[in-house]
């Protein structure tokens, strides 16, 4: 895989879905990109977003680096 298809060095505003939903309780967002509130991680190879609401109720373990299965 060269440089330009790998996955891993797509930017956040290069989505190929049109709906991005939050990963833990399922809301949308109102665009086909994440807004800029929203965070952003890549848990085994998959990017997944979170949104604001669910960002603010586990920044403690976010900020911890715990695996999302703790929280």
């Amino acid at each position: 895989m060269d440089e330009e298809t790998d996955p891993r060095n797509e930017r956040p505003d290069q989505q190929d879905a049109t709906v991005v939903a939050c990963a833990l309780c399922g809301v949308s967002a109102d665009s086909g990109t994440a807004p800029p509130t929203w965070l952003c991680s890549v848990e085994n190879g998959i990017r997944q977003y979170i949104c604001d609401t669910c960002t603010r109720t586990h920044i403690r373990a976010i900020e911890s680096r715990l695996d999302s299965a703790w929280w």
